[in-house]
């Protein structure tokens, strides 16, 4: 019956500002009007809606105010890269500094390689691919250099 999630929202305090941030991200709006911007995830499938409001201010919890974005686990390695190349700077997580990232997440018995950034307002926005599913192998989290290393 599910076929996945359609969509997300996030509070914005600048639309403008925002619509310009999440295009760097090379998503295609959708959707616009006074204070509220929709853009493609997956043309057709997904999408991300940006509401300028001042509940931005509500404190980040994981729970609120955080999206991930699947990424193909090849592009992982050259994610932050393509970052910089947007001006975009990797924020710390998990304690893993942005030279540490992109990091690998235990979630036994899945394995995810992630990578955390902020748009405009403090957002938190993942870029994650599952490296490994249903493989029962208790391991700590580590940067997906050592990733490679264990494996």
């Amino acid at each position: 019956m599910i076929k996945g999630i359609y969509e997300a929202h996030l509070p914005v305090s600048n639309l403008i500002t925002s619509i310009e941030f999440y295009k760097k991200l090379d998503l295609e709006i959708a959707y616009q009007k006074e204070k509220l911007a929709f853009f493609w995830i997956e043309k057709g499938r997904s999408w991300l809606g940006l509401w300028e409001t001042d509940m931005v201010n509500t404190p980040y919890h994981p729970s609120l105010r955080h999206i991930a974005f699947q990424i193909d686990k090849d592009n992982m390695q050259d994610i932050k890269e393509w970052l910089k190349e947007r001006n975009i700077d990797v924020s710390t997580n998990f304690g893993f500094p942005p030279e540490k990232q992109p990091l690998v997440l235990p979630n036994n018995p899945q394995a995810h390689a992630a990578i955390y950034f902020k748009d405009p307002d403090g957002n938190s926005i993942e870029l994650i691919s599952p490296l490994r599913l249903d493989y029962e192998e208790e391991f700590k989290m580590m940067t997906l250099e050592e990733w490679y290393k264990f494996k």
